[in-house]
């Protein structure tokens, strides 16, 4: 799960198209699913991963790529009409330099330099991209202060969120997505930080979501956990949160290592903050550490550092942490993953 304040907010005063609504019983397809889904308003490719080089040294890694129907000039002939936008960002979280290293990318679809095919993930914004080959995802990355080559390669099976891949978002049928997880992907390659490539390897998290109405009015923002547990487990857990802070609506799924999935009822999931963190550069306040209960399931989550917030203000218009976290149960490390946080800043209207 991953937000998108959708496009940009001088194109949003134009009368809205019709976009397909989430259906109930919608059976997901392979490999088309994978692929884009341009009619639908908006969607999103999440990669999140916790990587360690020769010396052990961990670090996070989170890539996204978005894509948007704005719905403004699609009955027009201009080859400039931004029907469809794509957008990227990307992310380090390092120890050693203290501070979330990001960079981000906003292209229109077309004219060769930024496309996202219907057919497979395949997905482009100039030197940025994603691509499925088999089981496996390669993206490329050059960004400001880092750059990423990585490979993904899937080990376990395809986790469909939700009743069957549609995962719902609010009281109402309408607020909801199609959803679908990629956990425990091993993960290989580099990453070139101050000019010096470093030989990495992890594991990782990919998320693949796509909607036409995300959040119902009355939700500011959400707190979503994606797990790989170290057992072979994943637990993916969210709540959306109402304008006063309170719980508007909560999910997510467990897959033990043997492979069962439960999917959670909103009152199988508690966020419980435990610490908080305060930004220096924008002064949003964040919950860095909780303890999240689903089911049977309790664990803490501590942030591998305070400080990873994303100011994504020049691309999708907002601010938000986005951060490689740890689990523990009792004391024990049991898993890693990322929590993001979203809304705490100015509420989400996607």
């Amino acid at each position: 799960m991953l937000l998108l304040a959708l496009a940009w907010p001088s194109l949003r005063v134009h009368a809205q198209p019709k976009y397909p609504a989430v259906v109930e019983g919608t059976v997901l397809r392979f490999p088309r699913d994978h692929g884009a889904h341009p009619a639908f308003r908006t969607e999103w490719w999440y990669l999140t991963g916790m990587l360690r080089d020769a010396a052990r040294q961990e670090m996070g890694v989170q890539i996204t790529f978005f894509r948007s129907r704005p719905g403004v000039a699609e009955g027009g002939t201009s080859a400039f009409a931004p029907r469809q936008l794509l957008f990227a960002h990307a992310a380090i979280a390092d120890l050693r330099v203290g501070r979330l290293q990001h960079d981000q990318r906003a292209l229109r679809a077309g004219f060769g330099l930024a496309e996202a095919s219907e057919t497979t993930t395949d997905v482009r914004l100039d030197d940025w991209s994603l691509k499925l080959d088999a089981a496996t995802y390669a993206t490329s990355i050059i960004a400001r202060d880092f750059a990423l080559r990585l490979m993904y390669r899937a080990t376990q099976p395809i986790v469909p969120q939700g009743g069957g891949g549609v995962s719902r978002k609010g009281p109402s049928p309408m607020q909801a997505s199609y959803y679908y997880s990629r956990p425990h992907l091993a993960v290989s390659g580099s990453v070139q930080q101050n000019g010096r490539d470093v030989t990495v390897s992890g594991e990782a998290w990919l998320d693949h979501e796509w909607s036409s109405e995300y959040l119902a009015p009355e939700a500011r923002g959400w707190d979503w956990v994606g797990l790989n547990l170290d057992d072979g487990g994943a637990l993916m857990a969210f709540r959306i949160r109402d304008h006063h802070g309170g719980v508007f609506w909560a999910g997510g799924s467990f897959r033990d290592a043997r492979g069962h999935i439960r999917t959670f009822a909103p009152s199988d999931v508690a966020f419980t903050p435990l610490s908080l963190w305060k930004s220096p550069r924008t002064g949003i306040e964040y919950p860095v550490a909780f303890r999240i209960a689903a089911g049977d399931i309790d664990v803490t989550l501590e942030p591998l550092m305070p400080d990873q917030e994303l100011d994504s203000r020049a691309s999708v218009g907002t601010v938000y942490w986005e951060g490689a976290v740890r689990a523990l149960a009792q004391g024990r490390g049991v898993g890693r993953g990322y929590l993001e946080l979203t809304g705490y800043g100015a509420a989400l209207r996607i």
